[in-house]
């Protein structure tokens, strides 16, 4: 295990003296991991992140292909655009009650990730947050979330069932696209807006229940609804 200088505040690439590690061991007193810190570790397995760290960098885990799972701690208020792209072999992460924001493309591809507990302190995902994430099965987003960005669950082609709060406001362009399992879902009347395609390619999709003001076929059409859908 490879265990960083005890002095560290922020951990960059810059500080990095070795190549490709299996295991990291961050101390304590370190309050911020850096934008691509750990960028293509493909070697890397695990990492021990201490409580003092409240920051998760742009693409600071991207591509660590056989990174299976981290603990982030209590600590850390933000995770940033595309942290953890393309980790293929992460199939877990817990997201504390601590984080406020969840960066574009955070989970983008994260193939085998088969559950994730967005927390209630969350007020919106963002664009391509989780999109292709091909194992994730099913999620419950918190009553705190008002918006859901461009493609957030784009190509989650397991998902079966998701849990829309009242409160969301704005459901973005090809949002749910390509969920191929999703049978049927509910939008409440709390959403004013819809993006182009939102549900598009949602080929096992029989019933949508919908705010009255897109039930019209130009709207129907528009986001991505086929006239075999039954809407509600």
């Amino acid at each position: 295990m490879n265990e960083l200088n005890n002095n560290l505040k922020i951990v960059n690439r810059e500080v990095l003296g070795f190549k490709f590690p299996k295991h990291i061991f961050i101390p304590d007193g370190v309050t911020s991991i850096g934008d691509g810190a750990f960028d293509g570790f493909k070697t890397l397995t695990s990492i021990t992140i201490p409580d003092s760290v409240t920051s998760i960098g742009d693409q600071a885990f991207a591509w660590c292909n056989n990174l299976t799972s981290i603990t982030l701690p209590d600590s850390v208020t933000s995770i940033g655009d595309r942290a953890f792209i393309q980790c293929f072999s992460l199939t877990s992460i817990n997201i504390p009650d601590s984080v406020t924001s969840i960066g574009r493309g955070a989970f983008r591809s994260c193939r085998n990730l088969t559950s994730i507990t967005i927390p209630d302190s969350v007020n919106s995902i963002r664009n391509g947050a989780f999109s292709y994430c091909d194992s994730l099965a099913s999620i419950t987003i918190p009553d705190s979330v008002t918006s859901i960005g461009d493609e957030a669950f784009a190509w989650c082609k397991s998902l079966t069932s998701i849990t829309i709060p009242e409160g969301v406001t704005c459901i973005g362009d090809e949002a749910f696209r390509g969920c191929e399992s999703l049978t049927s879902i509910t939008i409440p009347n709390s959403v004013t807006s819809i993006g182009d395609e939102a549900f598009t390619e949602c080929t096992g999709l029989s019933s949508i229940q919908l705010p009255k003001r897109f039930h019209s076929d130009s709207e129907r059409k528009r986001i991505g609804l086929s006239s075999e859908i039954e809407v509600k």
